[in-house]
């Protein structure tokens, strides 16, 4: 267990990368009680320097020793390497906070969302599992829902940005948008198609596109990243056997994913009486006015910390149903935030 201490070592697992740059913004921004501060990342990055409370700090080079002395480990780099290093963190007394797909769905493992599941932390072994980013923004309206009245079934459809693929995915978005906008003005309206030779890191073009398919296909022709959804929800909520489908898009929008949420209830609610259940809930902020055409949109959320809940509405094909549409800034609450609010609650205990 971590020892009660004043201000505690932090390491930076995947420090250079698009979470690991929240990583420190958000310790700083939240004055999360730092000693040293340790910034660790692949061979290609060490001697780099990164600010950190207006301190230059060095990458150093992330080895199986390089946790001597580590109080924290907030991990964003990748499964493989969380699985070759983490147990070293372990090994040397700290704990870690893994941002990867590595550990989520081992039983021995917690799996947390501080506002849904906090009771779990108190479980670790040395290490805890963030959730997938998708999964994140999600189970907070459902658990609100769930609370009050029961969930039945749950059938969602994501609208995932590129940053959500890394800062790699956003470059390529970018020249495949700059490709088309010369090949427009040069020859007049023309196909929104770029060269095959642009298309690297996605399937397909992502520019002027939605591409149904973020990570690989299974058996079941679901893809990994939809079976996520599903699995890991089950595991935070504790329901196992919840009845959840999803789909999930790549949508060419920089940050913030969306989510278009239906939810079959145990007991009818009314929108009103879902938009109160809902609000009252922590670290969601319901948007939602329709005649003043208001509701949550990436473009507006990027860089927010919290869940943004709007288009609420009973669904009128079913007895008992809700839809709603859920936003968050995948970098942050999706990722960087969640890890650090699980290492706030580890100090707090």
């Amino acid at each position: 267990m971590l020892k009660k201490k004043k201000k505690y070592n932090v390491a930076v697992m995947g420090a250079t990368g698009a979470v690991g740059s929240q990583f420190l913004s958000i310790l700083e921004e939240r004055d999360f009680p730092i000693d040293e501060i340790r910034l660790l990342a692949s061979e290609r990055s060490e001697g780099k320097k990164l600010l950190f409370k207006k301190q230059e700090i060095g990458v150093q080079v992330l080895d199986k020793d390089s946790f001597k002395g580590i109080d924290i480990v907030l991990a964003s780099a990748g499964a493989a390497r969380s699985k070759d290093f983490l147990p070293f963190a372990v090994k040397a007394g700290a704990v870690s906070v893994d941002n990867s797909s590595a550990f989520r769905m081992d039983p021995d493992i917690p799996l947390v969302v501080p506002e849904v599941n906090p009771h779990a932390i108190k479980r670790h072994k040395g290490i805890i599992a963030n959730p997938n980013c998708s999964t994140i923004q999600m189970v907070l309206p459902l658990c609100a829902i769930h609370k009050a009245v029961g969930i039945k079934r749950v059938i969602v459809t994501t609208f995932q940005s590129v940053s959500g693929a890394g800062q790699g995915n956003i470059l390529e978005m970018e020249a495949q948008v700059i490709r088309i906008s010369k090949k427009d003005s040069h020859h007049g309206i023309g196909e929104h198609t770029v060269s095959k030779g642009m298309i690297n890191r996605f399937h397909h073009q992502i520019a002027y596109n939605l591409i149904p398919q973020i990570d690989v296909f299974i058996e079941n022709a679901y893809t990994k990243e939809e079976m996520k959804m599903v699995n890991e929800t089950r595991k935070i909520m504790e329901i196992p056997d919840l009845a959840l489908s999803a789909t999930c898009v790549r949508v060419p929008v920089y940050y913030a994913h969306s989510e278009s949420v239906n939810i079959e209830t145990k007991k009818k609610i009314t929108r009103k009486e879902a938009i109160d259940i809902i609000k009252g809930f922590p670290g969601i902020v319901v948007v939602d006015d329709p005649e003043k055409n208001e509701y949550p949109m990436p473009i507006n959320i990027e860089g927010k910390d919290e869940v943004f809940v709007g288009r609420i509405r009973e669904d009128e094909s079913v007895a008992c149903g809700l839809n709603m549409w859920v936003v968050a800034d995948n970098l942050r609450k999706g990722a960087a935030l969640n890890a650090i609010q699980i290492a706030e609650l580890l100090i707090a205990e």
